[in-house]
């Protein structure tokens, strides 16, 4: 069934474009035009939080963090394999993927750490990458409580995620 919802409702848009003698195409370039100027304007953002995430995974740095977190967060209940990904997660979802292939490797697929890995990285956003881009298309330039809010949500939705893995 649910093959069939994209292209029903692109035939959808059709009939009601059709209906209602808009041009398709025309629209389509026109919001194509203005996605360059929003590309323009974002480009800067993502650049710069690109270079810091590859600074942080290349010099070594996640690792020592992960290295002198994973004892404190194992008293919360967070596996001391999952450290890492704690730290790449609101950076990277690439470096996080990563993380997950060799935890999975490293553990098997059904081993606690994997389980809580795989839902860590289901589950949260790359905290820093989305801030940049939304928060520059809409041009906000105090961020305020946002980034810190974020953090503590993704900590404490860790925390539930490694309880319910440990219960199931």
């Amino acid at each position: 069934m649910s093959v069939y919802i994209l292209p029903a409702l692109v035939i959808i848009l059709l009939i009601v474009c059709i209906v209602k003698r808009v041009k398709v195409y025309d629209c389509f370039l026109e919001g194509t035009k203005d996605s360059l100027g929003l590309i323009k304007s974002i480009f800067p953002y993502i650049a710069s939080i690109f270079v810091c995430i590859e600074l942080f995974k290349a010099s070594g740095l996640s690792s020592i963090v992960s290295g002198w977190l994973s004892k404190p967060l194992s008293y919360i209940g967070i596996p001391s394999e999952i450290t890492e990904i704690m730290l790449l997660v609101p950076l990277s979802g690439n470096g996080t993927i990563a993380l997950l292939e060799s935890i999975i490797a490293e553990y098997g697929v059904d081993s606690y750490p994997a389980r809580c890995a795989a839902v860590i990285s289901g589950a949260t956003e790359t905290i820093f990458y989305i801030a940049a881009v939304y928060f520059s298309a809409c041009k906000v330039r105090k961020l305020r409580y946002a980034i810190p809010v974020a953090i503590f949500c993704t900590l404490l939705g860790t925390v539930v995620a490694c309880a319910l893995c440990r219960i199931m």
